[in-house]
């Protein structure tokens, strides 16, 4: 123990002279949190949308309200034709354009069916999907008042039956995709962190040298590997609760389930990830190229294929089978449940014990080829 405290003070005092290092333990975390808390948004709001009213009766300008009202569209602007269309969603300016034809409301005072167009900007996806959706629901529950409202009016008709939904939403009432990206994003940090300090760490030794005079010293290899990993364990439980701090004061996320268990299993998550750099390191000559084989080949396809950017469900049935295979699925699950649902280990014993096969698993497996490099 007295060789292994010996290696943690120098793993200590040399990143205290780094200040590169102190910037990216420290800084990096919460500046990233800060800029994807905000900027990875996906809630659509305000859409901008040109309206083309050759109507210009009571019922049009109702519906053009509805819009409006709904928060989910701003009305940039009222054409005068439908020729003017092309130049707003070509510069940009627009997302949707609503097309309302004439005699519409005339057509619903007779009974009949009129026919709106709506123009959609494909180029936004996810802005075009969800357009379309809220615009779908406007114009639906539009045209249900009006049924109703007749049937309610008319002389000899039964008063209609209306059907009023109660919807109630757990976990996440206002839907707000921060509430489901910041925990994602405390997993993701946690990773990219301690996989290029470990790799990064070992590497630079290499390079500078004092990698080799470690190795000739006469210190056992469990020791070297534990003076090498437990300062990042330690790294990496501050940033946790670094960045879990920031989470609840800037964005008022809390954890609702148990912080113990929360912290626990980062420290099982953590075992993959030092493993994950330990591996890195010994394919690795100079820290370049340490960093671009964490990057390309280690951090962006568990980013991509664990569920933090696209949901696992939409992904075809080869990759989700990959995604399987990759411990930073079961880590998002593992924080989205205790930090929204509020949910223990009992709800959670099937991914906290595939995360913590997959830790010894890789660590171990990284721990023996690292081992084999020293000896």
């Amino acid at each position: 123990m007295k060789t292994i405290l010996h290696l943690l003070k120098k793993e200590f005092a040399q990143f205290k002279r780094d200040r590169s290092m102190i910037a990216i333990v420290v800084l990096a975390p919460m500046i990233q949190l800060i800029i994807l808390g905000y900027a990875a948004n996906m809630d659509v709001r305000n859409i901008p949308m040109v309206v083309v009213n050759y109507d210009h009766s009571q019922h049009s300008r109702d519906l053009v309200d509805r819009f409006v009202n709904s928060g989910y569209y701003s009305i940039l602007s009222y054409a005068e034709s439908s020729s003017e269309i092309d130049s707003y969603i070509d510069r940009g300016d627009a997302a949707v354009a609503l097309i309302i034809p004439k005699n519409f409301g005339n057509d619903l005072y007779a009974e009949k069916r009129p026919q709106l167009q709506l123009i959609v900007d494909g180029t936004e996806t996810n802005t075009a999907t969800t357009g379309m959706n809220y615009a779908s629901m406007i114009i639906s529950r539009y045209s249900q008042n009006i049924m109703v409202n007749r049937l309610d009016v008319s002389p000899g008709s039964q008063p209609a039956a209306r059907v009023i939904p109660e919807i109630r939403i757990w976990y996440n009432p206002d839907l707000a995709s921060r509430n489901f990206m910041i925990p994602g994003i405390v997993g993701m940090l946690l990773m990219v962190i301690t996989i290029n300090l470990t790799s990064l760490s070992i590497v630079k030794e290499k390079e500078i040298g004092t990698y080799e005079q470690l190795v000739v010293t006469p210190i056992k290899p469990y020791q070297l590997l534990a003076g090498k990993t437990i300062p990042f364990i330690m790294i990496g439980m501050a940033d946790v609760i670094l960045v879990l701090s920031v989470a609840f004061l800037l964005f008022g996320i809390p954890v609702k389930g148990s912080l113990v268990l929360l912290l626990f299993l980062s420290v099982i998550f953590l075992l993959t990830t030092l493993g994950l750099g330990l591996f890195v390191s010994t394919i690795s000559r100079t820290q370049q190229q340490a960093m671009m084989t964490a990057v390309f080949f280690v951090m962006l396809p568990m980013i991509f294929l664990s569920g933090f950017v696209f949901p696992i469900e939409n992904m075809p049935g080869f990759f989700q089978n990959i995604s399987y295979l990759l411990p930073l699925r079961y880590f998002f699950e593992i924080l989205r449940g205790i930090f929204l649902k509020g949910i223990g280990l009992t709800d959670l014993w099937d991914q906290a014990l595939l995360l913590t096969l997959f830790g010894v698993a890789i660590f171990s497996m990284s721990a023996l080829r690292f081992r084999k490099k020293i000896g």
